[in-house]
């Protein structure tokens, strides 16, 4: 089925985390206007349950389990990708862990050290292999490509206690910057999405607690949670020609609550 500018018929995405919260909800959009869907994810049976959901949309899905922070599986997981689809037209690294691990000055290094394997090294590893093959594909012609990176409004903002978790998203802005620059001649663009409060798994807690609520989304001026599928637009936007010349950008979606 056409679908206008955000026509994704003919394409190929590939999304890391994709097997709940925001990356399913990117997926989502993806696949309603025609993409077919490469997932990535470390557990077998949130994979399985998003394949099926996804698979009512009519195109081609397929789930991997590959943990982002390995370089190897990454490197593995985008060659089955290739030799199952053929190609990868845009890819969606969004797998992200956080570890509250208290105050900075007793924070644990090891914590430190695996949020930035998942968040910073994990979105190093997979736009680097998934631009290898953009680049190669646009040496033999066929230009273009998207890549984004999903940060965080914390990457932007102070945030106490989530030191680690904010320079990762940090990172991923300014390394898609770097992306956006040196690959446009190859008519490969690349952005971020900074989500603000989502209602995800990674937010349950915050969910749960009353006081958090008032005091945080009661300041959002949507008043509410985000959801998911708050973020399916833009990933068919991103992934779509419409968005072309469209590159270095970061996409705030956060009902309002950075500029309140």
């Amino acid at each position: 089925m056409k679908k206008g500018m955000f026509d994704l018929s003919e394409k190929v995405s590939l999304i890391t985390g994709g097997n709940g919260g925001i990356g399913l909800g990117m997926a989502e959009g993806l696949a309603e206007c025609g993409s077919n869907i490469a997932i990535w994810g470390r557990n077998k049976v949130k994979n399985q349950e998003a394949t099926d959901l996804l698979l009512k949309y009519g195109k081609k899905v397929l789930s991997y389990e590959v943990d982002v922070s390995n370089e190897n599986e990454v490197i593995d997981g985008v060659k089955k990708v290739l030799s199952d689809f053929g190609r990868i037209d845009c890819a969606f690294a969004n797998a992200g862990i956080n570890i509250f691990g208290g105050s900075f000055e007793e924070m644990n290094t090891e914590a430190y050290r695996k949020v930035l394997a998942v968040n910073l090294d994990g979105v190093f590893f997979t736009l680097r292999e998934t631009i290898k093959h953009m680049v190669e594909r646009s040496k033999n012609g066929d230009a273009g490509g998207s890549v984004v990176g999903v940060a965080s409004l914390a990457g932007i903002e102070g945030a106490a206690k989530t030191q680690p978790y904010s320079s990762s998203k940090g990172g991923v802005i300014s390394m898609i910057k770097g992306i956006a620059v040196e690959h446009a001649r190859y008519g490969i663009r690349a952005n971020t999405i900074l989500p603000g409060w989502v209602a995800t798994e990674m937010t349950s807690i915050n969910q749960s607690n009353q006081k958090f609520t008032d005091k945080v989304i009661g300041r959002v001026p949507m008043r509410r949670w985000g959801e998911p599928r708050d973020f399916s637009g833009i990933a068919a936007y991103l992934a779509s020609d419409a968005s072309a010349y469209h590159s270095g950008d970061m996409f705030i979606i956060d009902g309002a609550y950075a500029i309140f």
